[in-house]
């Protein structure tokens, strides 16, 4: 039995993707230790890992805490969480050492904890990666990490890596990983044909068993689930705009709206819509006919999982491409959310619920979604990585390298 370690920061959205690939790990008889806190114990719990309590400072939109937007706040924001975990990590592990540090790209605790101590890592990425050509294509994207402010962020970075002893700086440090396996689908991947895949192995969008989160009922008509995610739902005139563009077309309206709005915010809703804060994604997508996402990636993974037509209004950070990329693959349509009115919604559902064509390409990615590798061909690269001698039975090491004393 080899002992993993498993590193990202507290957010579904760098949670839940990797959980399908942990419980595989386990179940072939690896120990996995996953630091989190405690709102998200549980679900790393309910796949056979250990839990590693630690505090946190990130938002926690549950508690009506937002998260920036992008640019040098957020990457500071990921930089103290770094130092925090790690210190704490650190000092829970400290009397022994992990065969492997799986991380995703926030995860940066881990991966120093893996150069300081010398321990193989992989990366388990449930977004994007970098194609030969990245850096120059995205150097606008970037653009702000080489301001004054962004500078001052990387040499705050530099100094912390030199004082836990990475032996690397930020830009090596924030560089392409040494492997990676990749939890998306293929076809969300820009430049895919510039991927260097010696580095990179896509295993397809990893959908586990999470009957636990609750089931929804088969409707008797066409179904709409609306959702914005987790950390992007402040937004009660869009919510409003769902109410007016659905009402009295004959769906059922599904309103996923986060905790920061509440029905007595929209006014009156009628019987046809129905508001939560939150709902079991996968049981009503898999009723769904149609699908309003911000474009998250694990929500784009899940809408092609069910082969289901989507709107695709873009919040944040990464959502503008992967909206893009929707349209692109004809499985939906983008809509900008500054020109979201209840009219222009209203017939982009229908559009696209309509469209034999859109219909085709959205059963061709299922298709293409469901037969990729999974949490097994993640699971088979992460072993291949393992050290050939893991621990041994009363070591002190954690890795056999004590003979047991």
């Amino acid at each position: 039995m080899s002992h993993i370690l498993m590193s990202t920061t507290a957010a579904h959205g760098h949670i839940h993707p990797n959980l399908p690939v942990i419980a595989e790990l386990v179940a072939r008889g690896h120990r996995v230790t996953y630091p989190v806190p405690e709102r998200f114990a549980d679900a790393v719990a309910g796949t056979g890992a250990t839990p590693l309590r630690i505090r946190t400072d990130l938002p926690d939109p549950a508690k009506g805490e937002q998260w920036p937007d992008g640019g040098v706040e957020a990457m500071r924001l990921f930089s103290d969480e770094a130092r925090s975990a790690y210190a704490q990590i650190a000092d829970a592990l400290q009397y022994e050492h992990p065969d492997l540090v799986c991380y995703d790209g926030s995860g940066w605790a881990g991966h120093a904890l893996s150069r300081v101590r010398g321990i193989p890592r992989v990366e388990l990425a449930p977004h994007m990666i970098a194609w030969d050509g990245f850096e120059e294509d995205m150097a606008e994207a970037f653009a702000h990490l080489e301001t004054p402010e962004g500078l001052a962020w990387r040499a705050e970075m530099d100094a912390w890596l030199a004082e836990v002893g990475a032996g690397v700086g930020n830009r090596e440090f924030l560089d392409r990983p040494d492997r990676s396996v990749v939890l998306i689908p293929e076809a969300m991947q820009p430049n895919l044909e510039k991927v260097d895949r010696e580095r990179y192995t896509f295993v397809g969008p990893v959908i586990g068993d999470r009957s636990h989160q609750g089931l929804w009922p088969k409707p008797s008509r066409p179904l709409l689930l609306v959702s914005l995610g987790s950390a992007y739902t402040d937004r009660p005139e869009f919510w409003r705009d769902c109410i007016e563009a659905m009402h009295g077309t004959g769906w059922q309206t599904v309103l996923a709206t986060g905790p920061y709005v509440s029905a007595e915010d929209l006014g009156e809703v009628p019987d046809d819509v129905v508001v939560r804060e939150w709902v079991p994604q996968l049981a009503v997508l898999a009723h769904a006919s149609a699908f309003v996402t911000h474009a998250g990636m694990g929500g784009c993974a899940e809408g092609l999982w069910h082969g289901v037509p989507m709107v695709a209004v873009p919040q944040a950070v990464d959502q503008f491409g992967n909206a893009a990329r929707i349209a692109e693959l004809g499985v939906g349509e983008q809509l900008p959310a500054g020109e979201v009115t209840a009219q222009r919604l209203r017939e982009a559902v229908l559009r696209v619920a309509s469209s034999e064509e859109v219909g085709l390409r959205c059963a061709e990615q299922q298709a293409i979604a469901r037969a990729a590798g999974g949490a097994v061909q993640a699971a088979d690269v992460v072993e291949s990585l393992l050290p050939a001698t893991g621990g041994c039975a009363g070591c002190v090491c954690g890795r056999g390298a004590c003979g047991g004393g």
